[in-house]
């Protein structure tokens, strides 16, 4: 994808470049409104990245540029600012998603990945990873043409783990993704433990392949590497 990064935090921008980058990924960025309006008018992007607080003004205006020139770039809010008003702002003008600060890179990229299945609606249903294959509309995985049943939470998993393949997901990362507020429930992460060694077991019982690997101290890694 074509992603362009508007953010004036420099570390933050930097960190998003690179990150996004890896996956071969064309990211370009700016830091200002006016920058971003001017790259919009050159060129077409499959995702702008938009911070709001921006130092010559606010993000929304790259929303109503991007409305009146009816432009399809998928628009992910990324700011600090959590109240409702600006949250109800920015999807009424024409953002995809809004995410606050702060975040886990790993967070970002599954949220674009699934604006971006949502907006692919002439695109296939499937997302396959080698003999995986995932059907995003009836949630089911099929692993060597085998169905395997997963619960919603191993589906949900499973399905951030390819979205991220190759990235260390940190075990915070990954409950705050699938669990969100209830993660402050748990006293530990035992219920990862659980759900990691279910869904593993499940696909090692019809491949060879063992994808899901341990990181120690950190997390865990999806890879076939």
């Amino acid at each position: 994808m074509k992603i362009l990064i508007v953010e004036d935090e420099q570390g933050l921008r930097e960190n998003m470049l690179t990150y996004l980058s890896e996956d071969k990924n064309v990211c370009e960025s700016c830091a200002n409104l006016s920058e971003a309006i001017s790259k919009l008018a050159l060129y077409k992007y499959d995702f702008v990245l938009l911070d709001i607080g921006l130092p010559d003004g606010e993000g929304f205006e790259v929303l109503r540029y991007l409305k009146d020139k009816m432009r399809e770039e998928a628009v992910i809010i990324i700011s600090a600012r959590n109240s409702l008003d600006d949250r109800i702002k920015g999807l009424n003008i024409g953002a995809d998603d809004y995410l606050t600060k702060p975040f886990h890179l790993s967070e970002l990229k599954a949220r674009i990945f699934a604006v971006f299945r949502r907006k692919s609606t002439n695109s296939s249903n499937n997302l396959i990873f080698n003999e995986i294959v995932i059907n995003l509309i009836s949630r089911t995985v099929a692993v060597n043409e085998t169905e395997i049943i997963l619960t919603r939470k191993e589906f949900d998993m499973l399905l951030y783990f390819v979205a991220n393949k190759g990235k260390v997901i940190s075990k915070t990362a990954l409950a705050e993704h699938l669990w969100g507020d209830e993660m402050d429930m748990h006293d530990n992460f035992d219920f990862i433990y659980s759900h990691i060694k279910n869904l593993r077991k499940k696909i090692l019982d019809v491949t060879t392949n063992d994808y899901l690997k341990s990181v120690y101290g950190i997390g865990y890694k999806f890879t076939d590497k």
